[in-house]
C-alpha cells in the first residue's frame, strides 16, 4: 500500500507578519530597493565630479610606415615615405570649479619618436615635465553650480520615495490580506450555511411528513440547501485564487496553505489634523519635489540666458618643456612653455532667437510657479481630507463591529424558533441573509480601516501610533 503524502502544514499569518513579509521579499520591495541603490550611485556619480581626477593615458606605440603630403620651405608640396612609431605617456590631474564653471589640471607628458628612415634608426625624446592648464568660461551657463543645487534634493527625494513606497507596500499586502480574508470568511459561513440548510431540510422534511408545512416551504428549504452548496463551491474557489495572489505579492513559493488571523484589535491613538501636514511637509518626497522643479525652472531661464547672450572662453598654459637624445636628459634644463587664448561669441543678428528662447524659459518658468502652488494646494488638501476619512472609518468599523454581534445574535434567536415552530422560514432565511451580509461588512470596514491606515501613514511618512517619524533617524 502506497504511503499517503504529507499534508504541508498551514502558514499562519497575521496582519503584521504579512506586511513584514511583503517588505523584506516581495517583487515590489526588490523594485523599490534596486530603484534606491540606482539613485545612491546616481548621486555618488555627481559628488565625484567635485573631486580631483587622476589619468594615466598613452600610445604603446603608434607605428606609421605611408606616404605622406609634406610642404617645402618654397611653399610646394610634395610626398614623402614615412616610417616611424610614436610612442607618449600622459599623467593628469584635473578638478572642476564648480562655482565658476572653470577647470584646471595639471599635466605630465613624456614622448618618445622612433624613425626607422634615418641611416642608424634614431630615436628622440620630448617631455612636459609639468603644465598648469586653465579653462574658464565667462558669461556662460554654469550646469555644475545648479547641480550642486538640485543633485542632492533628487537624491533626497529618491531616499524619501523608497520609504513611502514601503508604506505603499504595507497597504497592497493589506489588499492581498483581506481580500483572501474576505474570501476565507465567506467560505466558512458558506460551510456553516450548508450544515444548517441541511440539518433544517431534514427538520423540513420531517414536518412535511407529519403534515405541519407545506411543500412549498419544503421546496424553498430544499432551495436553500442548493444554493449554499453552489456559494460553498464559489467560495472555495475565490480561496484558493485569493491564496495565490497572497503567496505571488508576498513572494512565498511554498504549496502550504495559509490561514489569516483576523486584526480585531485597533490601536487606540487619536489623530491631529495640524500634525499630520506639519509631518507631511517634513517628510514627504513631494515636498521636496516642489523645491526641485522650481530650482529646475530657474536653472533652465539660466540655461537660455547662458547660452544665447555674450559668451568669452579663457585658455591659459604655463609649464615646461625638452627634448633629447637620450631619456636621461629628456628632463634636464627644460624650457619655459606658456600659451594664452581669449576667445568669444557675440550674437549680432539671430532674428530674435535669443528673445525667443528667453521668452519660452521664462514662460514656462511662470507656468511651473503656478503649477506648484495648485500642486501644495493639493497636497494640503489631500493630508485633510484622508484625516477625516481615517476617523470617519474608525466610526463606521465599530458600528459594523456591533451590527455584525447583533446580527449574529438575531440569527441563533431566529433558527432556535424556526425549529420550535413558531416562524415560517422566510424570517430564517431574513435572519440567515442579514448575519452574513453584517459579518462581511464587519470585515469589509475593517479592511478599510486598515488601509486608510497605512495610507494615511505613507502620505505622512508618521507613525501616529508611536508618534515618531517613519524615516530613519538622521532622514529627515
Amino acid at each position: 500500500m502506497a504511503e499517503e503524502e504529507p499534508v504541508a502544514r498551514a502558514r499562519i499569518l497575521t496582519l503584521p507578519s504579512a506586511i513584514e513579509l511583503a517588505k523584506e521579499q516581495s517583487p515590489s520591495y526588490r523594485y523599490a530597493s534596486v530603484l534606491l541603490e540606482n539613485r545612491k550611485w546616481q548621486y555618488r556619480t555627481y559628488r565625484s565630479n567635485f573631486y580631483p581626477q587622476l589619468n594615466l593615458s598613452g600610445v604603446l606605440p603608434e607605428f606609421n610606415k605611408t606616404i605622406e603630403p609634406r610642404l617645402t620651405d618654397n611653399g610646394s608640396l610634395i610626398f614623402i615615405n614615412t616610417h616611424n612609431a610614436n610612442s607618449s605617456l600622459q599623467l593628469s590631474l584635473g578638478q572642476e570649479i564648480w562655482f565658476t564653471g572653470g577647470y584646471i589640471s595639471i599635466n605630465s607628458q613624456v614622448k618618445r619618436l622612433d624613425d626607422f628612415q634615418a641611416e642608424q634608426n634614431q630615436t628622440r625624446y620630448s617631455s612636459i615635465p609639468a603644465t598648469i592648464t586653465l579653462n574658464q568660461p565667462f558669461f556662460s551657463f554654469n550646469y555644475r553650480a545648479w547641480d550642486r543645487k538640485i543633485a542632492p534634493l533628487r537624491y533626497e527625494e529618491a531616499k524619501r520615495d523608497y520609504w513611502e513606497e514601503m508604506e505603499e507596500i504595507s497597504k497592497d499586502a493589506t489588499d492581498h490580506f483581506f481580500r483572501l480574508l474576505l474570501s476565507q470568511i465567506s467560505l466558512q459561513i458558506a460551510e456553516k450555511n450548508v450544515t444548517n440548510n441541511k440539518t433544517l431540510y431534514k427538520v423540513a422534511q420531517g414536518r412535511f411528513e407529519e403534515g405541519k408545512i407545506p411543500e412549498n416551504e419544503l421546496l424553498q428549504m430544499e432551495l436553500a440547501m442548493i444554493n449554499s452548496e453552489q456559494n460553498l463551491e464559489q467560495a472555495t474557489l475565490d480561496v484558493e485564487s485569493n491564496t495565490l495572489k497572497l503567496k505571488m505579492y508576498l513572494g512565498i513559493t511554498d504549496e502550504a496553505p495559509i490561514t489569516l488571523v483576523p486584526p480585531y484589535e485597533i490601536p487606540e491613538f487619536e489623530v491631529n489634523e495640524d500634525l499630520a501636514l506639519e509631518q507631511a511637509h517634513k517628510n514627504r518626497q513631494r515636498v521636496i519635489g516642489f523645491k526641485r522643479e522650481l530650482l529646475e525652472a530657474d536653472m533652465r531661464m539660466a540655461r537660455a540666458k547662458g547660452e544665447t547672450g555674450f559668451r568669452a572662453d579663457l585658455f591659459a598654459s604655463f609649464g615646461l618643456t625638452q627634448q633629447a637624445l637620450e631619456i636621461q636628459e629628456v628632463y634636464h634644463d627644460p624650457a619655459q612653455q606658456q600659451r594664452i587664448r581669449m576667445g568669444f561669441n557675440l550674437p549680432v543678428m539671430d532674428w530674435d532667437r535669443s528673445a525667443s528662447r528667453i521668452g519660452t524659459a521664462k514662460a514656462n518658468q511662470t507656468l511651473v510657479r503656478a503649477n506648484v502652488e495648485q500642486q501644495k494646494v493639493n497636497f494640503d488638501q489631500e493630508i485633510y481630507l484622508n484625516v477625516k476619512r481615517f476617523k470617519v472609518l474608525r466610526k463606521q468599523m465599530l458600528g459594523a463591529k456591533r451590527a455584525d454581534e447583533i446580527a449574529e445574535k438575531r440569527y441563533t434567536i431566529t433558527r432556535s424558533r424556526y425549529l420550535d415552530g413558531k416562524i415560517s422560514i422566510l424570517d430564517l432565511n431574513v435572519a440567515t441573509e442579514e448575519r452574513d451580509k453584517a459579518t462581511r461588512r464587519y470585515i469589509s470596514s475593517l479592511w478599510d480601516f486598515w488601509a486608510s491606515y497605512y495610507n494615511l501613514r505613507r502620505l505622512t511618512l508618521y507613525d501616529f501610533e508611536l508618534n515618531q517619524p517613519l524615516l530613519p533617524e538622521g532622514a529627515s
